[in-house]
């Protein structure tokens, strides 16, 4: 079966990953930060934060699903591995009375690659198994963000929308609160158990589920480890007697040494994602403000570090060592990757699967490797852990009973864990299909490869795990890759928060990622990065600042 998403990266940008930022036209007002929230609030204009006891009284009572035991146990917050083989025939159910009434429901969800035709196989074979009858509103990954903001602010909401954390920028987080029913009533508490796939997803997402003092998401949960990957063509570097880079220093020197423009070779795409993990840069959004050891309180891009690893990927554009379309940051790295004309790329996690897989028949030499990531000085690393969900389904205000609870069995279904027919229906369809079973290990056709390239899985998700049966090795380096920087990984002072930040900062810090993209490339000056800092502070960061210090003094510090 295949993994549950990975997290989302925890860099600035995530255009070229899954989608650009748009801001929505929500207008909620400011205020001091939300400290004690009262479970039944909805009153749609909360902003903050909700921990501790109060958050507690929000959350779904956990229980922990017992159907399969993972071959590789999560360590330093990895997901748990399964490498073993499966009996496809002998499944257990995980819902064993279907939950759905059949009642009609619309969904809209980012997709990358080609939306399934609606009413295909697919589609029809999970609405039979879940008692769902959804209608799929896919949507362009890429772009998501601009169709989330303007959905947001039309008074036509679909009943069901997914909401990534990269797409809380600017107003859209006060848009959600505003727009999005408190789940409480259904699932806070024992009422959970009604769904035991949700019952067990840990507690720790549902936290980051909370929205203006109401349980409003419902998550795909995620590792703390990274999720961006820094991928080398291991097959090349072999063959060239590379070894893999372990400084700042040594993968510059190294990419002037790969990189030849005559035979159409460039060492690296931009790479701004891994660069900070290589320099320690906290993340961007809420996560980034922490509280140093001086007790201190500060914004990522107040720090050395910020500058640093920017300066760093400009020297990579500046030797010429990322490719060409990279530097005018169009189409798409994963091909120039995959055709030899790019060595290092930064990308999601499943790349490390979905490339194997793609390149097999064509290209049998092709081999895909995580690099681990490296202090920029040569020593360890310092990550930063990702939230415990960065991706959410949530149900529009007003929706009926029927079609809260048909979104619910929805959720319920695509939650199933590993090893159970709903998990082997959501990630692979129907047998004879969309796949056969080939020596105990079932294997997608063309047309599984089409229609089950689907948004059933963003609607909730089990505890994290990563399983491929057709390449248990690719699982065993993943979750092994997770487990060693894990190791390295701090929290920052709003880990475990899920905060709406008042909308007067909404687009306090809009201007650094277009600015990043234009430094990294020679087009902005670093005056221009510094004189950008500076406006953040004296425009609102510095009172931006306060507020979080007021949250943090009452609610706690997440580390």
């Amino acid at each position: 079966m295949t993994p549950n998403a990975a997290s989302a990266p925890s860099g600035p940008s995530r255009r070229s990953f899954l989608a650009s930022t748009a801001v929505a036209t929500a207008a909620v007002a400011g205020g001091m930060p939300l400290l004690t929230a009262c479970g039944g609030s909805d009153s749609g204009s909360r902003e903050g934060t909700t921990s501790g006891k109060a958050a507690d009284k929000l959350l779904p009572t956990y229980v922990a699903s017992t159907i399969a035991k993972p071959d590789i146990p999560s360590k330093n917050g990895s997901a748990a591995g399964y490498t073993g083989k499966i009996d496809v025939a002998a499944l257990p159910a995980s819902v064993p009375d279907k939950l759905g009434t059949g009642a009609p429901l619309k969904i809209m969800a980012p997709l990358w690659g080609t939306p399934p035709k609606p009413g295909n196989p697919y589609y029809k074979t999970l609405d039979a198994e879940a008692g769902t009858k959804i209608t799929w509103q896919n949507q362009d990954g890429n772009t998501y963000g601009e169709k989330l903001g303007a959905v947001l602010a039309s008074s036509s909401i679909p009943d069901v929308v997914v909401v990534p954390d990269w797409e809380l920028v600017g107003k859209i987080s006060n848009a959600v609160t505003a727009k999005f029913m408190d789940l409480g009533p259904y699932l806070a508490g024992d009422k959970v158990k009604k769904y035991p796939n949700l019952a067990a997803i840990p507690s720790d997402a549902w936290r980051v589920s909370i929205f203006g003092g109401a349980l409003r998401g419902i998550p795909m949960p995620g590792a703390s480890t990274p999720g961006i990957v820094p991928f080398y063509r291991k097959d090349i570097f072999d063959k060239k007697g590379w070894s893999v880079p372990r400084s700042a220093d040594e993968f510059l020197s190294w990419a002037k040494e790969a990189t030849s423009a005559k035979a159409k070779v460039w060492a690296c795409a931009d790479m701004r994602w891994s660069a900070a993990g290589f320099f320690g840069v906290q993340p961007a959004g809420p996560l980034g403000w922490n509280i140093g050891d001086d007790g201190k309180l500060t914004y990522r891009i107040e720090h050395p570090e910020y500058l640093e690893h920017l300066e760093w990927v400009r020297k990579l554009f500046a030797a010429g060592v990322v490719h060409p379309d990279d530097k005018a940051n169009t189409g798409d790295p994963g091909q120039r990757f995959t055709a030899g004309q790019t060595l290092v790329y930064n990308q999601n996690m499943s790349d490390w699967y979905g490339k194997t897989t793609e390149q097999a028949q064509s290209n049998p030499e092709f081999q895909i490797e995580g690099m681990d990531y490296f202090g920029a000085d040569g020593g360890n690393p310092t990550l930063y852990a990702g939230q415990p969900a960065t991706i959410w389904s949530m149900i529009r205000k007003g929706a009926s009973k029927e079609t809260i609870e048909n979104a619910l069995a929805a959720a319920n279904f695509a939650a199933a864990p590993y090893g159970t027919k709903e998990r082997m229906y959501v990630d692979y369809g129907v047998e004879g299909t969309h796949y056969t079973v080939k020596d105990g290990v079932p294997v997608k056709n063309d047309r599984g490869i089409q229609e089950v390239n689907n948004a059933w899985v963003l609607l909730a998700a089990p505890a994290p795990y990563l399983a491929h049966p057709d390449l248990p090795e690719i699982t065993r380096k993943q979750v092994e890759w997770q487990q060693r920087q894990g190791a390295f990984v701090k929290k920052t002072s709003t880990y475990g928060m899920k905060i709406v930040e008042p909308s007067r900062y909404a687009t306090l810090s809009s201007q650094f990622e277009q600015l990043e993209i234009d430094f990294v490339r020679g087009n902005k000056k670093l005056s221009d990065i510094q004189q950008a800092i500076s406006t953040w502070k004296s425009s609102g960061g510095d009172k931006l600042r306060d507020w979080y210090k007021q949250l943090l003094d009452k609610n706690g510090s997440g580390n």
